[in-house]
C-alpha cells in the first residue's frame, strides 16, 4: 500500500501567486493581443513559444515582454 504524505495545517504549502492583470517582475514573458500569458526564465524560451503561436495562429499580436528592462518587443 502506498502512504498519502500527510499536511499539515500548521503549515500550508506556499502558492506563487500569479496574476494577469501584472507584469511579471523577473524572466521573460509572452504577451498575446495585449494579455500576459506565460513566463520562462530565458528570452530564447519565449521567443521559441512566441513564434510557435504566430506560426500556428498569424492573425494573433505577439509580443516578448522583459522583465527587468521593462520592454515589449513585437514578433513578426
Amino acid at each position: 500500500m502506498m502512504k498519502k504524505p500527510l499536511l499539515s495545517v500548521e503549515e500550508p504549502e506556499p502558492k506563487k501567486s500569479v496574476r494577469a492583470d501584472r507584469p511579471p517582475t523577473e524572466g521573460f514573458a509572452t504577451i498575446v493581443d495585449g494579455h500576459f500569458k506565460s513566463e520562462f526564465d530565458a528570452i530564447e524560451a519565449a521567443e521559441v513559444a512566441g513564434r510557435k503561436l504566430k506560426t500556428a495562429y498569424p492573425m494573433l499580436q505577439v509580443e516578448i515582454y522583459d522583465a527587468a528592462m521593462r520592454v515589449r518587443t513585437l514578433l513578426s
